[in-house]
């Protein structure tokens, strides 16, 4: 297999999130190529890349020389087979709609080497679903970036059953080469990301449809608080140090008011029966050192002050409500 360092990479559909993959892997020294449904689109989302790195630069989100180094790596190819034909490593970027998946997939796989590794970035379609549309499936799996892919840095790596240990490794350091942090996660509809971040947006447009919140409130109370937190933490740590006592006691509250649907999890509550509150009693879910509370409190006392005084200086968004 072809060193990660050196792997011609090709991203198949060039929108927002398929172009973002391409500046990054191009900006890290692959030679990468665009491709979309015609040449006429991958012309174009190569004209905006590059335009769109320019800007990049100017406002300091880029590196000074940024634009010049994409230019000379980035490229775009007349149709998808073209593309597929010479990589290493094929991503397809397409619409979450099944049958463009079935179609693009099948494109790719019938025309790349038969050693190239291919990924969907599917957000929530399960790959072993999508592992019938490529031969020799044990070169495919998931790699799910978010967008915007230049500046999100976690990206799920999703295994199918017939998905290589070899092959896995290859991606993820493939991908934490350029800059990503992976994650590997399980083959589940909408992985963790989506999963998590859907089962909320559910929840907060039910407080909006039954009255008890406006959209502004919802958006206001949940990027100063818990979403604040989550900046910096996953859930699993802030339940751990704020005392998973006090998540027993919040969830009885919730019950009583919504009914079994947030009835506590059972596995919080034969941990708190067992006299396990999370950081507290050096315990909880996320793994955390109980002699180091003091040094934990302290960082994250450190971090959500820095992430206050970043939050004055750039100021509401534009557009937004105050």
């Amino acid at each position: 297999m072809k060193s990660e360092k050196t792997a011609k990479i090709a991203i198949i559909g060039s929108g927002y999130m398929g172009g973002g993959m391409a500046q990054v892997f191009a900006l890290a020294g692959h030679k990468c190529v665009i491709a979309d449904a015609d040449s006429f689109i991958a012309q174009r989302s190569f004209d905006r890349l590059l335009s769109e790195a320019k800007a990049f630069e100017e406002q300091g989100l880029f590196a000074p020389g940024s634009t010049t180094v994409i230019a000379k790596n980035l490229s775009y190819a007349q149709s998808i087979e073209e593309a597929s034909a010479q990589a290493d490593y094929i991503a397809e970027v397409v619409p979450e709609v099944i049958e463009i998946k079935k179609e693009v997939l099948t494109r790719i796989s019938d025309s790349a080497n038969k050693n190239a590794i291919i990924a969907s970035n599917t957000s929530a379609i399960p790959i072993a679903k999508l592992s019938v549309f490529v031969s020799n499936p044990v070169r495919f799996l998931g790699v799910h970036w978010m967008n915007p892919a230049p500046f999100v840095p976690g990206v799920e790596v999703i295994a199918s059953p017939t998905t290589s240990e070899e092959i896995l490794q290859f991606v993820e350091r493939l991908v934490g080469g350029v800059g990503k942090v992976t994650s590997r996660v399980s083959d589940i509809a909408g992985f963790v990301a989506n999963r998590l971040q859907f089962a909320l947006y559910k929840e907060a447009v039910t407080m909006v449809e039954e009255g008890s919140a406006t959209p502004e409130q919802v958006d206001t109370v949940v990027s100063n608080t818990f979403g604040f937190r989550l900046a910096l933490f996953g859930p699993l740590a802030i339940a751990d140090m704020a005392g998973l006592d006090v998540y027993v006691g919040a969830y009885k509250s919730l019950t009583d008011a919504y009914g079994e649907r947030f009835s506590a999890p059972q596995s919080l509550l034969e941990k708190t029966s067992g006299g396990d509150y999370g950081l507290k009693t050096a315990g909880g879910f996320a793994g955390l050192d109980g002699n180091r509370s003091d040094e934990i409190a302290a960082y994250r006392n450190r971090a959500y002050a820095a992430l206050s005084q970043l939050k004055k200086d750039l100021g509401p968004p534009p557009g937004f409500p105050i």
